[in-house]
């Protein structure tokens, strides 16, 4: 299983990850209020901005206060030190 740090100690499986996304547009904002309505976020940011956010397979959405660059690069050296 691979899993990747989301910030403050927080971790995924990569395997589980199904996008890495901005908060910043109305759709993504709408699926935030929809999961919290159903009750499937994950809030990581320990009260700070939200700045990605990464929707799972399973359908719970995961707000991190990290880039979305910062995850998906972390994301892809894990897969490199795997690989090797």
């Amino acid at each position: 299983m691979k899993l990747v740090n989301i910030g403050f100690g927080n971790i995924v499986s990569v395997n589980k990850i199904v996008a890495i996304v901005s908060p910043e547009s109305a759709p993504i904002k709408r699926m935030i209020v929809d999961a919290k309505e159903k009750r499937s976020v994950v809030d990581v940011t320990f009260g700070r901005k939200t700045r990605a956010v990464m929707i799972m397979d399973s359908g719970h959405v995961i707000l991190s206060s990290i880039q979305p660059e910062t995850v998906a690069g972390r994301v892809e050296i894990g897969k490199t030190q795997i690989e090797e």
